[in-house]
């Protein structure tokens, strides 16, 4: 993991993070759910990264990246604070047209995930993992580790819990390393079923 660092993001960064983001959710079973087309989804998702991190994520300190040594961004992790999970009626405006480009006559299923996900959301002030992906061409080179461990520390620091939701069975031993347990199931109608995990403080 030599030279696999992770770093604040800034402003500059909402543009190849996106990218990454974009590349790593391409299989994603909620993306492919939301955007069955695979050319519309590449297309895509860099835009709904884009709009997500620069207008609700970003002002709130939690977006990390690693960049790829090559000036990219091999990796990028989008946290909330404590207490900021939940976007205010302001970000979500300035978020919108994003979403409506990205998802277009599918917002709709986007929309009954997002109250599913609010109504199993813990009270409980907690760092909530919005989403985190490596591009990939650098998977398993420790970039996401380096991701999860950053904030996991500063969460350990200030004795803070931490929530997530996996949208692959397949990545749920993964943050079971990381201490996360799971705690549930968040099924939309007709849609893949998303596994919310939590992880104490400590």
């Amino acid at each position: 993991m030599d030279g696999v660092h992770a770093r604040p993001a800034t402003r500059a960064d909402v543009g190849a993070l996106s990218r990454t983001l974009g590349r790593a959710f391409l299989d994603d079973p909620v993306m492919c759910w939301m955007l069955p087309d695979a050319e519309a989804r590449r297309r895509k998702l860099p835009k709904l990264f884009s709009s997500m991190t620069r207008h609700q994520h970003l002002a709130h300190g939690g977006v990390e990246v690693v960049p790829d040594g090559a000036g990219g961004i091999g990796g990028a992790a989008v946290w909330a604070p404590p207490g900021a999970w939940r976007a205010t009626r302001a970000e979500e405006l300035r978020a919108m047209p994003g979403l409506m480009w990205a998802f277009g006559r599918s917002l709709k299923r986007g929309l009954v995930i997002e109250e599913m996900m609010k109504k199993a959301h813990p009270e409980e002030p907690h760092w909530y993992l919005a989403f985190i992906g490596t591009d990939p061409d650098v998977r398993g080179k420790g970039y996401g580790q380096a991701l999860m461990n950053s904030r996991l520390d500063r969460c350990d620091a200030e004795h803070a819990p931490a929530y997530l939701e996996s949208s692959k069975p397949d990545n749920v031993p993964y943050y079971q390393r990381f201490g996360f347990e799971i705690t549930g199931e968040i099924t939309p109608p007709g849609g893949p079923t998303l596994i919310p995990m939590w992880r104490a403080a400590r």
